[in-house]
C-alpha cells in the first residue's frame, strides 16, 4: 500500500501531496557534477538529500527510474555564457588531456557516492555522449523562432518570447535585469538570454568541439540536461532535483528549452537542496582549497559520519559547517553504532514482535513522508532505543527499516566495513587502466585488467561507471 508522501514543490512554493504520473514508477532527473575537479562536501550534501528522496520513495512502495547527468563540456567559468570552459582550464592546469580529466573526476565522484552509501541511479548520462541530441534540440527551438545568432559567439535563446520565463524562481524579465548576477554578453537582446551553442573562437584552439549546422563549437551548459531528460525520461517527468543555486538560471532555462516544444508541464515536482555554509558563506570550489570526502577521511572521519551530520538537518535548511559540529555528529554516529552492537547481544535469545514492528515501520513512514524529515526520523530512532515498551529483539529488527531510509549502514560491523574496502593498490591499477583506455591503449588496459584479476578482484565497465569487486575464482599472487 502506497503512503501519501508530501513534498515541497519549488514551483508551487509549498508542501503538496506527491502523485506521480504513473501509479508505480517515479521518474527522477538530477543535475550531476561538472567533472573538472573533486566534489566538495557541500556538493555532496545535495546528493545525500536526493538519495534520501529515492529511499523515501522506495520505502513508500514506488519503483524508480533515476537519471543523473555528468557535465564534461560547456560549463563556463561564470556559469553562463562567457569565460573559459572549466574542463579545459583543469586540463591545462594539470597538464593532461581533457578526456583524462573527465574520467578522473567522474571516477572520483562515483567513489564519493560509494563512500557515502548513496544509491546508484538507473543511468549516468554524459553530456559528450549526447552531442547530437543537443544539436537536434537546438534545431527544434530554432524552428519555433526562439533563437538568434550572435556572430563570432553563438546561438542564443530569446527569453522575451516566453511569457512565463523565470516562473520557477518567481521572477520576470524586468526583475532579472535589475538583479542580474551575470555579465551582459555583447549582442544579447535580454539579460536572461542564454547560449544554446557556442562557436569555437577564431583566435583559440579548443580541446573539445563538434561540427554543427551553425558552425564548429560546443553546446551551452543548459541544453544537455533538457536533451538527456527528454531522451531517457520522456516529455514529462515526476521530479527534477538539484541545488537551490540552479533555480533562477539553470533550471529556469531547462524549462524554457522543453515546454514550448511539448506544450506540456515538463516537471511535476521540483526538489531543491539548500547550501552547506561555512563561516565565510556558501562552500565553493572557487575559494581555492575546499573540503572533500577524501580529506575528511584523512582527518580520521568516517564518511558515513558526514552523511549522519547532513541527515541531522532538513534538506531545505542551510547547514552551518564546522569541525566542532562534525565532531559532535561523528560521536553521535559512533554512539548509535555502539548502542546497536549492544542490542545484538541482548537480542540473541529473543523474538521480535511482528505487531510492534509494523507500528514502528508505519511511524518511520509517517515521519519521512512529511517532506523527507530526516532529523525527526533520527530523533525517533534514538527515542526508540530508549523506549522500554519494546524488547531488544524488536528494536534490533526495526533498525533495518530505519536504515532503508537513512542509509547509514547501521547493522554493519566495523570488520564488515573493512572487508568491503578496496585496497589502494587495486584502486591505483584501476586508475591506470582508465588512463590507458582514455589514450586508446586498449592492449595495456587489458593487461592491467588481468593484473587486477590475479590480485583477487574484477574490474567491470558498466553504464553506472567502473565497478570493482572481489573475485571468487582468482588467485592472489
Amino acid at each position: 500500500m502506497l503512503n501519501q508522501l508530501q513534498l515541497y514543490n519549488t514551483m508551487e512554493r509549498k508542501i503538496v501531496p506527491f502523485i506521480p504520473l504513473n501509479n508505480q514508477l517515479v521518474t527522477i532527473y538530477a543535475c550531476g557534477p561538472t567533472v573538472y575537479n573533486y566534489a566538495h562536501i557541500g556538493n555532496l550534501r545535495t546528493y545525500i538529500n536526493e538519495d534520501l528522496l529515492v529511499r523515501a520513495l522506495k520505502f513508500n512502495g514506488f519503483t524508480i527510474k533515476h537519471v543523473i547527468n555528468i557535465t564534461d563540456i560547456g560549463h563556463l567559468t561564470n556559469d553562463e555564457d562567457s569565460g573559459d570552459d572549466k574542463m579545459e582550464l583543469s586540463a591545462v592546469k594539470e597538464g593532461t588531456t581533457i578526456w583524462e580529466i573527465a574520467q578522473r573526476y567522474t571516477d572520483a565522484f562515483m567513489s564519493d557516492f560509494q563512500e557515502l552509501n548513496i544509491s546508484q541511479p538507473t543511468l549516468w548520462s554524459k553530456a559528450t555522449d549526447h552531442i547530437q541530441e543537443q544539436i537536434d534540440l537546438v534545431k527544434r527551438l530554432e524552428k519555433l523562432g526562439l533563437t538568434y545568432r550572435i556572430e563570432n559567439d553563438g546561438i542564443y535563446y530569446d527569453t522575451s518570447k516566453i511569457k512565463d520565463y523565470g516562473k520557477l524562481g518567481g521572477q520576470n524579465l524586468d526583475e532579472l535585469k535589475a538583479g542580474a548576477r551575470i555579465s551582459f554578453v555583447d549582442g544579447k537582446k535580454n539579460i536572461a538570454d542564454f547560449a544554446l551553442w557556442k562557436f569555437t573562437p577564431k583566435d583559440k584552439k579548443r580541446l573539445m568541439e563538434w561540427v554543427s549546422p551553425w558552425g564548429k563549437g560546443f553546446p551551452g551548459w543548459h541544453i544537455e540536461c533538457s536533451a538527456m531528460a527528454l531522451k531517457y525520461l520522456g516529455e514529462q517527468i515526476d521530479i527534477h532535483a538539484g541545488g537551490v543555486d540552479h533555480i533562477k538560471v539553470h533550471h529556469s532555462n531547462e524549462i524554457a528549452q522543453v515546454e514550448p516544444l511539448t506544450k506540456k508541464q515538463w516537471v511535476r515536482y521540483w526538489m531543491h537542496s539548500e547550501f552547506l555554509i561555512e563561516k565565510d558563506g556558501k562552500m565553493s570550489k572557487s575559494k581555492g582549497e575546499f573540503l572533500t570526502i577524501s580529506l575528511l577521511k584523512k582527518k580520521g572521519y568516517d564518511s558515513l559520519a558526514y552523511r549522519f551530520y547532513c541527515l541531522g538537518s532538513h534538506y531545505r535548511s542551510k547547514l552551518n559547517f564546522s569541525f566542532e559540529a562534525l565532531d559532535g555528529a561523528a560521536q553521535g554516529y559512533l554512539g548509535l553504532l555502539s548502542k546497536i552492537k549492544k542490542l545484538k547481544v541482548k537480542a540473541a535469545q529473543q523474538q521480535a514482535s511482528e505487531t510492534d514492528l509494523k507500528v514502528i515501520c508505519e511511524k518511520i513512514r509517517e515521519i519521512i513522508s512529511n517532506d523527507l524529515n530526516s532529523s525527526e526520523t533520527l530523533a525517533y530512532l534514538f527515542l526508540l532505543l530508549k523506549d522500554e515498551a519494546y524488547d531488544s529483539a524488536t528494536k534490533l529488527a526495526s533498525i533495518k527499516y530505519f536504515d532503508e531510509v537513512l542509509g547509514l549502514e547501521l547493522l554493519k560491523t566495523q570488520e564488515e566495513k573493512k572487508k568491503d574496502e578496496i585496497p589502494q593498490k587495486i584502486l591505483e591499477l584501476s586508475e591506470e587502466r582508465k588512463s590507458a583506455k582514455a589514450k586508446k591503449n586498449f592492449s595495456r588496459a587489458d593487461e592491467i585488467r588481468n593484473q587486477i584479476f590475479k590480485l583477487g578482484y574484477i574490474v567491470e565497465d558498466s553504464k553506472d561507471g567502473i565497478r570493482i569487486k572481489k573475485s571468487s575464482t582468482s588467485r592472489k599472487t
